[in-house]
């Protein structure tokens, strides 16, 4: 086991420096570089803290099998979800999507649906037309887009879709930080 890949490993996932990992481990950047390069071996303390820091027990960090990464995603994997009183489908294309940055859906709209107002938020969302038409309402403001077209913006003021075709509109939506 390559013991100082796997600690750089976990502090990249954890989108911390070494520098940042230094600091909130009490040692230096440079004694960190050399523990992933395996130039320099931690007492059990410090190993401790490490993992402590990176959120892992040392169960899980020695435990050899490898996490499987889940790529492709089938539909029995899917989610749905509709909401007959606003006219409105959602189709989870991650399951697990709401534990990660990007939060890909599926939106049908009925025949005058429309999806739930949103209050301001973090969040971007980018949106493909499928089929049919949506209005989007931003805060006082309202724009359009047809089949073909992508709708890209910042959830900084309530904001809303709603169906702006007389059959239904579907729509390909993928949201960061998680708020659909």
């Amino acid at each position: 086991m390559n013991i100082g890949q796997k600690i750089k490993n976990l502090r990249i996932q954890k989108d911390l420096t070494q520098e940042e990992l230094g600091e909130r481990t009490d040692l230096s950047k440079g004694y960190i570089s050399q523990l992933e390069r395996n130039l320099s071996s931690p007492s059990m303390e410090t190993f401790f803290s490490i993992l402590e820091v990176l959120g892992i027990s040392p169960k899980d960090f020695f435990d050899e099998k490898e996490q499987v990464q889940q790529v492709v995603y089938k539909c029995d994997d899917y989610t749905v979800y509709y909401e007959e009183e606003k006219g409105y489908e959602i189709n989870w294309l991650v399951s697990d999507s709401n534990e990660q940055d990007m939060e890909p859906i599926i939106l049908s709209l009925d025949k005058e649906g429309e999806y739930k107002e949103f209050e301001p938020s973090l969040s971007d969302t980018f949106a493909y037309v499928l089929e049919g038409s949506v209005c989007i309402e931003i805060g006082m403001d309202r724009y359009y887009a047809s089949q073909g077209e992508s709708i890209y913006y910042h959830a900084l003021k309530k904001h809303q879709i709603k169906n702006n075709y007389h059959e239904t509109s579907r729509l390909l939506l993928v949201a960061t930080n998680s708020y659909l």
